[in-house]
């Protein structure tokens, strides 16, 4: 039987060129696709709409919004359960539109966008 010729692992000079092409290129879109990240903004609304919480793709408070109404000396723990659960909602988004647009670019195939290492 004769001995194939070729490269340890099976992988051609071209190909390996290849290789790191794309991954030079996903690294790009994926710094690109977290600076579009940073500066999206999220709001998210709790007790139809009486308190409102924004959250950056930083995961960072930008912006609360309490309605008049929303405040009740007599009864704070609403208050608190509201704004909490606006905020809560408003990280659960942005944490879901991050790993969207990084799937566009990984094929959501995890961090490594399916490269075979």
């Amino acid at each position: 039987m004769a001995k194939r010729g070729g490269y340890p692992g099976g992988m051609m000079p071209g190909n390996m060129n290849n290789l790191m092409k794309q991954a030079q290129k996903m690294q790009k879109q994926m710094e690109e696709a977290s600076k579009e990240i940073e500066e999206k903004e999220i709001t998210a609304a709790a007790g139809g709409g009486v308190v409102e919480v924004s959250i950056n793709g930083k995961k960072e408070v930008t912006k609360v919004k309490i309605d008049p109404e929303a405040v009740d000396p007599d009864d704070v723990e609403m208050l608190e359960d509201l704004i909490m659960a606006a905020t809560n909602e408003a990280l659960r988004q942005i944490e879901e539109y991050s790993q969207q647009s990084m799937a566009k670019i990984t094929g959501g195939m995890g961090g490594l966008g399916g490269l075979p290492f």
